[in-house]
């Protein structure tokens, strides 16, 4: 959440910055509350003050005022309270600003494509969706799914859930042992105030699947994505300066309603309610942001590399990007039964936006206390690189040729063939 201090110094320029968000805010509306608040703080300074003066005064012909200062002063703090409120919901609505490399933008369509990777397969042969290469080989079903559970759910079956098991034992390998993130088992429910603190609440509650634990309890979400709970491993946190960069990994699945995507990928795996992802999650200094995300960038686009699957990385524009977000990158596999690349990882520096809100601070080189910068990416989406594996190793029968670097970790099968 922005600091109102810093917006109410620099409101002109924040205000226009945030226009290339291609969002509606009501400035208006943030600035009159301010007002209104700053003026009560005021009148119950100078009432507060009133007060000490007839408690120093002893003067009993002043006790009758006294009571009455105190009744204004509680409706003054009952009023503040409503407008505190107000204030956070505006505020806690308001996304991150984007960093000046971003370019301006509404939409996906004023994305910038940075560069293009490896090569598109040739086939001599109209080559097959996922989802009918994973049928015919009896390893895909989306109607058993949708008679247990419902639509956007699959059972992988066989050796294509060893390969996806393979795929992310593999991702996690090159994470820990060659970039250096630490393996972390993490729970898979996460709390209001973990999801406040990394942005999907308030802003994006529809899209959460809540789970109700008991009457009592607080409110529980199934996380969607592990990035809710790495990053808030620093919740509430003077961190140590010498324990920074904090770098951390998980495979978790990960789970969202897609609200707003009805009738969009509804064949096959690339949009589910249930989905597997390998996280990753960075915390260092706020001057290394930047490097930083070109670093988790790189990390991510290595597995691909490993992977002999063609790519593109794009930078965001201002209108495309999260909510948290100052600046990302997506990644993009291609797919030759769309004939067009598909994300398959977003790397998003954070700047100070989630630490602000989960408090989580450092001294720097100075002693000065210092909110920590946080980034978060995919390193991979497991499904959509099985998706990825899937349609670009697919040969004319239908088999699918096991990626060399994957074939370890599946006994080194080389094919996945129709029985």
């Amino acid at each position: 959440m922005h600091d109102l201090k810093i917006i109410r110094k620099n409101f002109e320029s924040f205000k226009k910055a945030l226009e290339k968000r291609s969002i509606d805010i009501d400035f208006n509306e943030l600035i009159n509350l301010d007002k209104s608040n700053r003026e009560l703080i005021h009148k119950k300074e100078i009432l507060e003050k009133e007060k000490k003066d007839i408690s120093k005064s002893k003067d009993e012909t002043l006790f009758t005022r006294s009571k009455e200062i105190s009744l204004s002063i509680d409706k003054i703090i009952d009023e503040q309270k409503k407008i505190k409120l107000s204030l956070d919901k505006i505020l806690s609505n308001i996304p991150n600003i984007p960093h000046k490399d971003v370019p301006t933008g509404k939409d996906e369509n004023d994305n910038l494509e940075i560069k293009k990777f490896g090569n598109i397969p040739k086939f001599d042969f109209t080559p097959k969706s996922h989802y009918e290469l994973g049928e015919d080989l009896g390893m895909l079903d989306f109607d058993l799914a949708s008679k247990t559970t419902g639509s956007r759910f699959v059972f992988v079956k066989k050796e294509l859930a060893l390969l996806e098991r393979a795929i992310s034992n593999f991702m996690l390998d090159i994470h820990t042992t060659k970039n250096g993130y630490e393996e972390i088992s993490p729970p898979l429910l996460a709390s209001e105030n973990s999801m406040y603190g990394t942005g999907q609440l308030p802003k994006f509650e529809n899209d959460q699947f809540e789970i109700k634990i008991d009457e009592a309890s607080e409110r529980k979400f199934l996380i969607p994505t592990a990035e809710v709970i790495l990053t808030n491993i620093v919740k509430d946190k003077i961190v140590d300066l010498q324990s920074l960069p904090m770098r951390f990994v998980a495979s978790t699945p990960c789970f969202r309603k897609e609200a707003g995507s009805y009738g969009k990928d509804t064949k096959g795996m690339i949009r589910q309610h249930q989905f597997y992802k390998v996280e990753l999650v960075s915390i260092v200094e706020q001057t290394k942001c930047l490097d930083e995300l070109e670093r988790m960038t790189n990390c991510a686009t290595g597995i691909l590399d490993l992977l002999e699957l063609p790519y593109r990385k794009i930078l965001l524009c201002s209108g495309d990007m999260g909510f948290s977000a100052e600046k990302t990158y997506d990644i993009e596999v291609w797919i030759p039964s769309e004939k067009k690349y598909r994300e398959i990882s977003s790397c998003s520096s954070c700047s100070t936006f989630q630490s602000t809100r989960m408090k989580t601070r450092y001294k720097n080189q100075n002693n000065e206390t210092m909110f920590v910068g946080t980034l978060n990416g995919s390193g991979l989406a497991i499904g959509r690189t099985l998706i990825a594996v899937l349609e670009n190793y697919q040969e004319k029968d239908g088999s699918i040729s096991i990626p060399k670097i994957l074939r370890p970790y599946m006994n080194n099968l080389e094919k996945i063939s129709i029985k």
